[in-house]
């Protein structure tokens, strides 16, 4: 099979690979889609804390089931599907208290064990969610990202009384964005890039520029309270460390970005008494593959209209183009077919 394959930073390259086999308890997935992600990016620049190389990346995966492990009952042969790419132990305390998603011993699809930047992929088959009638593996390939939006709005409580700042309008941001409104919350959303905001408010959220203005805005738009729900999906600590002078009394920060191992973020420790605001990290996301669907099914989820899908052969170039400028591309999905 052609496959993707991440040979060290700056280093991506197609090569013919055997079709991995399923062992027992594993379903193999023929890939129809995989989304890029940042994540991806991070593996392509060196800075994905988790990765090893070599390394087939992707984990934002649609396909069809394609063949069932020795003695595995799953899904029939041909059967749409959309890959849990999050595998945990079952035994760790995360896996005890229902965190999967923090497993001690997690393996990522994609980052720990060969992903869906391939003509096939396989999974345990009870990371495997079935696609909806009528729901095509491209809009499918973004169950994964919205999961983590609906993650972040889990963690941070978001109900239709809320008012909403994402810090952040890259793919996540805007996932997270528009998880919230399907919620009924009022969503602002900060960024430097300028056309990120424009795609933003499309979506319905409130663009406002960051920088070193945005406390100054954010206290004006609140009356001087600031934000009951910040969430930050930057992976800039400066970004982090600002959220405690966004967020209001009582409030709720939810951190979504990734920084290096060992890099520290500060928050000033009279407010964490004084505000009495709640801290929480969201990292991907556990449970949330079935809302993730059905909001793409009813059209809650329109970011997908904005992506632009290219062949796997072409991958080589999109992350070379990405490495160059972020923001040449709002989301990438590599299609076995294209139209």
């Amino acid at each position: 099979m052609e496959a993707a394959v991440f040979d060290a930073p700056f280093a991506l390259r197609l090569e013919e690979r055997p079709t991995p086999l399923p062992t027992r308890g594993e379903v193999q997935v023929a890939v129809d889609a995989a989304g890029l992600c940042a994540g991806d990016l991070y593996i392509y620049l060196g800075k994905n804390p988790y990765v090893s190389y070599p390394r087939i990346g992707g984990h934002e995966i649609a396909g069809r089931v394609s063949a069932l492990g020795p003695d595995t009952i799953g899904p029939a042969l041909g059967t749409p599907v959309v890959v849990e790419p999050f595998i945990g132990c079952g035994h760790c305390f995360p896996c005890r208290v229902q965190k999967p998603n923090c497993c001690a011993n997690l393996q990522i699809i994609g980052v720990h064990r060969e992903g869906g930047f391939a003509e096939s992929v396989t999974a345990p088959v009870d990371r495997l969610h079935v696609i909806p009638d009528g729901m095509t593996p491209f809009l499918a390939s973004f169950v994964e990202p919205v999961a983590i939006g609906v993650q972040a709005c889990r963690r941070g409580e978001v109900t239709a009384v809320d008012t909403v700042l994402i810090l952040g309008a890259g793919p996540i941001g805007l996932a997270i964005a528009e998880v919230a409104l399907a919620r009924g919350a009022k969503v602002y959303i900060a960024d430097i890039a300028r056309d990120r905001l424009d795609i933003a408010a499309q979506l319905g959220a409130v663009p406002l520029e960051a920088g070193g203005g945005l406390p100054q805005e954010v206290m004006r738009l609140t009356g001087g309270e600031g934000m009951p729900v910040v969430i930050e999906a930057t992976g800039n600590v400066k970004a982090m460390e600002q959220t405690a002078g966004l967020v209001a009394a009582g409030g709720r920060i939810v951190v979504v970005g990734l920084v290096g191992q060992g890099v520290p973020v500060s928050w000033p420790g009279l407010d964490l008494t004084r505000k009495e605001m709640t801290i929480l990290g969201s990292r991907a996301s556990t449970g949330c593959f079935p809302e993730s669907l059905d909001l793409l099914a009813r059209g809650a989820i329109r970011y997908p209209d904005i992506a632009t899908g290219f062949r796997l052969s072409e991958a080589p170039s999109v992350f070379a183009d990405l490495a160059q400028n972020t923001s040449a591309l709002h989301k990438a999905v590599f299609l076995k077919e294209l139209g």
